[in-house]
């Protein structure tokens, strides 16, 4: 078998070609850069692989190779228009995407402006907005933690007023101190110095020891009443200070009294701080928290003592003025001071568990069905000014048993009924004295030694229990005729409720690992004899 080849005559790279003389040559249809055969058999002889001339196959593989780059250019003006990165970069309060334009990747906001500098320099307005928002960031990430609870900023705001305030008239007291003993005449500066040391590092570390030893437990317990009621003092004692010009020669009795008061406040500032800073700091930044308050503190401090120079120095040309600057300013400040403390203890929302939370959290609970969180608490809670809580009638109070005649016999009986296995007793206890016609009286809730978390919980159900059926009853004397069917009632319905109860307690977030008692609710628990 003999085999042809018939070359186009063609000025394309296309060719065609019959290996057999019976096959028919068939009209081709030319194409640039392709080419195209039919073959009698499915064999192609070794002789026509290498007949192919070059030229034309480097010919089709650049017209292929054209035709790539062409289709990556085509691509490329498709990706010139800018699209954004699935990548979404959070900072602080600012959200931000990156956008590629086939050019450069640049960082925007989600409002679509962009982060560059060209546009800083196009659009003044879009600038000056951006550089006041950058400022505000970067003085919130100097000032403020940054995972902290919603009501840290109102507490920040309130401490502004009160720092600056009480910078301010401690700037004022110790111009009337140094007033007072002379300062100008070296004559008085050893004995000024000398009187220095014995106040500030003698006998105010004494009464702080002293202070801080008869109320470690208020610290946990009562902590806003305290801490308010120290600032109190702490006022008093700049007032104390501002008298020594006026009476020189009770100088030393005055600065003491001043000096001891001072010492009190700060350690009581000090004992609590921690406390109120884990109260806002729900990510366990404690430490961060704590720094930054320090920041606070410097920073507004500083300001109230520019404010007080800035008086001192406008009142300058006048000594007469400037000498009752004090007097003058001392009510303003003082009046700030306390405002600022008071509201600023008002949004602190404390976590931990005392008797006095526990009571509002557990008649919440059985009056309206729903736990309060620890802010509903803190605002139905307050302060505390007065001392006035756990004195309304039925209050329930845990400590120990004071026998009185009116409730000796109950209180017998409910002794003569414990069991191994309880691990607290409710008993009435009267609230006034036995020579008053109408009696008041109370629910003690006595804890066993050993009685744990669950115990004092349980303990304050039942005593809750307890005093909604005694609501029921009308006159104390039909109370403690049926006191004991009231205490059974209310067993009944504890155990019924408390599993649900600790539930909603720990989903809100209460700290349910310990409860907080006082000196006075620790000191005092019975144990369990056998016979």
């Amino acid at each position: 078998m003999q085999s042809n080849l018939y070359p186009s005559s063609s000025t394309h790279s296309c060719f065609s070609w019959n290996p057999l003389k019976e096959q028919r040559l068939n009209k081709l249809t030319h194409y640039p850069s392709c080419f195209s055969w039919i073959p009698d058999k499915p064999h192609i002889p070794n002789k026509l692989k290498t007949s192919i001339n070059s030229p034309s196959l480097s010919n089709s593989l650049k017209t292929s190779l054209n035709f790539e780059e062409e289709k990556k250019l085509n691509k490329q003006e498709e990706t010139s228009i800018p699209f954004y990165l699935p990548v979404l970069v959070c900072n602080s309060d600012n959200r931000f995407r990156y956008i590629w334009d086939g050019k450069d990747l640049k960082l925007v906001f989600l409002d679509g402006n962009a982060f560059s500098l060209s546009d800083f320099c196009c659009n003044f307005e879009d600038t000056v907005q951006k550089l006041v928002k950058i400022c505000n960031l970067g003085l919130r990430n100097f000032f403020l933690p940054r995972e902290v609870s919603h009501n840290y900023l109102e507490y920040v705001k309130w401490k502004f007023v009160h720092r600056v305030s009480s910078s301010a008239l401690q700037v004022l007291a110790t111009q009337a101190m140094l007033r007072a003993i002379g300062i100008g005449n070296s004559r008085s500066l050893p004995s000024a110095a000398a009187l220095n040391w014995v106040l500030k590092d003698g006998l105010g570390r004494l009464s702080r020891c002293i202070y801080t030893a008869s109320l470690a437990s208020s610290f946990d317990t009562n902590l806003k009443r305290v801490r308010f009621w120290t600032s109190v003092l702490f006022s008093l004692s700049i007032g104390v200070e501002l008298l020594t010009p006026v009476f020189p020669q009770y100088f030393l009795m005055l600065a003491s009294i001043a000096n001891i008061a001072k010492q009190i406040s700060l350690a009581c500032y000090l004992a609590t701080s921690t406390a109120v800073h884990r109260s806002f700091a729900i990510a366990d930044n404690l430490g961060e928290v704590s720094a930054k308050e320090q920041i606070q503190t410097v920073c507004f401090d500083n300001l109230g003592l520019m404010l007080a120079a800035a008086l001192n120095i406008l009142f300058a040309n006048n000594p007469s003025l400037q000498a009752g600057l004090p007097f003058v300013m001392y009510p303003i400040f003082s009046v700030l001071d306390l405002f600022g403390i008071y509201q600023g203890l008002k949004h602190v929302h404390l976590q931990t568990l005392t008797k006095d939370r526990l009571d509002i959290i557990i008649s919440t609970w059985i009056q309206q069905g729903f736990v309060p969180s620890p802010e509903d608490v803190s605002k139905q809670e307050g302060i505390g000014l007065f001392w006035s809580r756990g004195r309304e009638p039925w209050s329930i109070r845990i400590g120990c048993l004071n026998p009185s005649p009116c409730t000796a016999k109950l209180s017998v009986m409910t002794m003569q009924s414990l069991s191994s296995e309880d691990f607290y007793f409710l008993s009435p206890e009267s609230l006034t004295s036995e020579l008053k016609r109408n009696q008041e009286y109370g629910i003690l809730l006595y804890l066993r030694e050993g009685a744990g978390t669950t115990d004092v919980i349980r303990g304050i159900l039942h005593a809750s229990y307890v005093r909604k059926g005694i609501e029921a009853c009308g006159s104390s004397s039909a109370v403690l005729k049926q006191w004991f069917n009231l205490v059974e009632d209310g067993k009944r319905l504890t155990e019924q409720n408390f599993s649900l109860l600790y539930e909603q307690v720990l989903s809100l977030g209460w700290a349910c690992k310990n409860i907080l008692l006082s000196t006075q609710e620790q000191a005092h628990r019975y144990s369990f004899i056998t016979d």
